[in-house]
């Protein structure tokens, strides 16, 4: 039950608490590591720079696991060792952040600081927020939302599951790396395996987030429907499971000019909708939590016999 009690103390300190600060978080540790081994891969051939990423790739996800798994260790296993553990669960996963992000685009818009709203949405959406209106601007709102709802818990949820806290922790540096390097262009050969690994290890957590999303929605049907006729029509082969469920949920079209549409134009896109979005987010949050708190007990139970 220990692992039952460790998720329980990791979610609460996540809703109340939030984000740690960034000189004590994990993920930052990984993006300054990632940072400091750029230089080193920039010096090599397209085909060196394939090899050197894979090799980042691998090693950093396995040296976040250790290096967490060491920390442990020298907590004990007492309530120092639990608070700890929790401690370092929560920072592989994030729900309050999430939801306040969308929730301070949407009072930005509300207010008509349209060009505070374009910044904020720069760090929502990987594209140039600077010329979106209104409506493009609550659409990048709630494609992050629906995304994020794997990448920021769905997923180190499932990885705990699976891997414990080792895991969760090697799944949020094998995202980070993604997020930092898993670009076309300038990061075409270096990021090829971050983006790739990055791909494999969301398949199942994106198709679960369509699922739960759907579900919270109230609408499962053409939350659904959306999801399965319109996933592909981005270039990621798992942010369309959500994206798509989301925009079948809220009967809106989420547009990123120039690369896809999803869902159909039911309903304008006006900044209440990032309100919604966050409730939809929120309750599929809660599904995730109580099927991952019923994985941990039936484990617990089928330890015991």
């Amino acid at each position: 039950m220990r692992r039952l009690a460790v998720f329980a103390l990791a979610l609460a300190l996540d809703l109340a608490l939030g984000e740690p600060p960034t000189p004590a978080h994990p993920t930052a540790w990984v993006g300054r590591a990632a940072q400091a081994l750029e230089p080193l891969g920039r010096r090599l051939s397209p085909r060196g720079q394939l090899a050197f990423g894979a090799a980042v790739a691998l090693l950093l996800p396995l040296a976040a696991a250790w290096a967490g798994r060491r920390a442990l260790r020298r907590t004990g296993d007492g309530w120092t060792g639990l608070l700890a553990e929790a401690a370092l669960l929560k920072s592989a996963f994030s729900v309050r952040a999430l939801l306040a992000e969308a929730l301070a685009l949407r009072r930005l818009l509300e207010q008509g600081h349209l060009e505070a709203a374009r910044r904020r949405a720069r760090t929502l959406v990987g594209r140039d927020t600077s010329r979106l209106d209104e409506a493009h601007l609550v659409s990048a709102g709630l494609e992050s939302l629906a995304e994020n709802a794997t990448d920021a818990f769905l997923a180190p949820w499932l990885y705990y599951v699976l891997a414990g806290t080792g895991g969760a922790l090697a799944y949020r540096a094998v995202n980070t790396l993604d997020a930092m390097w898993g670009y076309r262009g300038h990061y075409e050969h270096l990021g090829k395996a971050a983006a790739r690994l990055d791909d494999l290890a969301n398949l199942l957590p994106a198709r679960l987030g369509a699922l739960l999303l759907a579900l919270a929605s109230g609408r499962p049907r053409p939350a659904l429907a959306t999801a399965l006729t319109q996933h592909g029509r981005t270039e990621s082969p798992n942010a369309g499971w959500t994206m798509s469920a989301l925009a079948g949920a809220l009967g809106v079209e989420l547009e990123k000019e120039g690369h896809y549409r999803l869902g159909n134009p039911q309903r304008p896109l006006a900044p209440p909708l990032l309100d919604e979005g966050a409730r939809v987010v929120a309750r599929a949050a809660a599904l995730g939590a109580l099927l991952v708190f019923l994985l941990l007990w039936l484990e617990a139970k089928g330890w015991r016999r």
